[in-house]
């Protein structure tokens, strides 16, 4: 296999439309180059940039409500946050990374592009707990579903929604995810299969509904 970047599908004409076509190309170039460069990307993922990565975050829009605050945990090269950003310039977008080297170069995309809704945060969710709200929590291969829950459910307003890409894990993870959900309060917990006909396989979110965690609802009975 090739490590050059392939041609974008036909497909991606449909999903990036107006300005957003221009931002996926510049930005399937920053992945291939200065992202492998500084380990961000593996050189092996550069030919499967379109379909592996941006076609697969930016079909996670469909799951995402209109015109929301929305933290990217983790996030990394920017997968999904930044292509969320890119196809939904309706929503706003923390890219949340407590690496340097990552949050440098999420910047320079950020800036590249020109996003005017992106603003990237170098930190952890733990330490945003209590300072910032928003509405909706996004990750990508960042952590078990469990240990997602603990660093998303503390960052989302009541009626919030965290929205996980977990592919064929997705299931299983849920199952096993019975314990937390209750304990950090949500509301309800959900498969969601997005992309049907743009990407293939069709990518699997768990999307979970906050609530009010049970010690903040005592809190505020106390009150």
């Amino acid at each position: 296999m090739s490590d050059e970047l392939s041609e974008p599908p036909e497909i991606a004409r449909d999903v990036f439309t107006g300005e957003a076509w221009g931002r996926a190309n510049a930005y399937a170039e920053l992945l291939a180059g200065p992202g492998v460069v500084r380990g961000l990307l593996g050189p092996r993922e550069v030919p499967r940039i379109w379909d592996r990565h941006l076609l697969n975050c930016a079909v996670v829009a469909e799951a995402v409500p209109p015109d929301v605050r929305l933290v990217d945990i983790g996030s990394g090269a920017g997968l999904p946050g930044l292509v969320l950003a890119i196809v939904r310039p309706d929503i706003t977008v923390t890219l949340l990374e407590p690496l340097l080297r990552r949050t440098v170069f999420l910047q320079e995309c950020v800036d590249t592009l020109k996003l005017g809704n992106v603003e990237v945060l170098r930190g952890r969710a733990e330490e945003l707990a209590g300072k910032r709200e928003y509405d909706v929590a996004s990750a990508r291969a960042v952590a078990p579903l469990e240990r997602l829950l603990t660093w998303a459910m503390p960052l989302l307003c009541e009626g919030g929604e965290l929205i996980a890409m977990k592919g064929e894990r997705a299931a299983g993870e849920l199952a096993e995810a019975e314990a937390e959900l209750r304990a950090t309060g949500a509301r309800t917990a959900e498969l969601v299969t997005v992309g049907r006909g743009k990407v293939e396989p069709p990518a699997t979110l768990v999307r979970v509904v906050a609530g009010r965690a049970p010690e903040q609802a005592r809190r505020r009975r106390r009150r």
